[in-house]
């Protein structure tokens, strides 16, 4: 079966600075894949990278066997990306700003279910029609994470889902995200700076530093490695001591 992505050493440079070096990741499909590592060490890049958004130098990526460099359009009708700073539009209404969206993508699928699919997701329905500015940010990001979801994409890519959102509202979109992939067989990559929403929400997670990858494997496996109580503690023994370049 063919995997969900793939890239051959990736890299991306910005003049004298590395982003991405030499990255090699493989993705099954229905898999949620987390990356982790420092600010700075290429997470967000690779995530862009496979959005479409930015350009490699070098190296390959593909998302269900199509080239994003070469054939970046198809590659963007099956995927989601939802950035750490997006935001929504402060004059609609969480149902206006659904449906702005739906209109995006409404080709095989009618606007009107995607947006009710939206709002299920959400979980917002008695404040679906008031103004996004009146919404919290757990509400707000609620609400973004519905936006990535209810296209039912083959590859979602959030960055940072769950950023900055307290307790409750982190909780919730850690079971949306769970839940849907188990419904809907949808694929995952994430970023995440909490080591507990990717211990619960991965499969399989990559360590990366200075924009090589260091190693991958179940958060089991890596904290029997590593000889750690939980992701966290790998996250720092792998950091602090500068890692590695994993070649498994």
């Amino acid at each position: 079966m063919m995997s969900a992505v793939v890239t051959k050493d990736l890299s991306k440079h910005y003049k004298n600075v590395k982003a991405l070096s030499n990255l090699s990741i493989t993705i099954d499909r229905g898999e949620i894949y987390g990356l982790i590592g420092p600010n700075g060490a290429g997470k967000s890049t690779a995530l862009r990278t496979l959005s479409t958004l930015l350009r490699p130098t070098s190296g390959t990526a593909k998302v269900f066997g199509i080239d994003v460099v070469s054939d970046p359009e198809p590659v963007r009708k099956i995927i989601s990306y939802l950035p750490e700073e997006a935001g929504t539009y402060k004059q609609l209404t969480g149902r206006e700003y659904l449906n702005f969206m739906a209109e995006f993508f409404a080709e095989d699928d009618n606007a009107e279910h995607i947006v009710n699919r939206g709002i299920e997701i959400a979980g917002l329905e008695e404040r679906i029609d008031d103004k996004t500015k009146e919404y919290s940010k757990g509400m707000r990001r609620r609400l973004l994470i519905a936006r990535t979801l209810m296209t039912r994409p083959k590859l979602a890519i959030l960055d940072e889902p769950a950023s900055g959102l307290d307790v409750r509202h982190a909780h919730y979109v850690r079971g949306i995200i769970k839940g849907y992939v188990a419904e809907y067989g949808v694929t995952v990559l994430l970023s995440s700076h909490n080591m507990l929403e990717v211990e619960f929400l991965c499969d399989r997670v990559a360590l990366i530093d200075e924009g090589c990858l260091i190693d991958v494997g179940t958060p089991k496996e890596l904290t029997q490695k590593y000889d750690s109580v939980n992701l966290e503690e790998v996250f720092i023994k792998v950091t602090e001591a500068g890692g590695g370049v994993f070649n498994g």
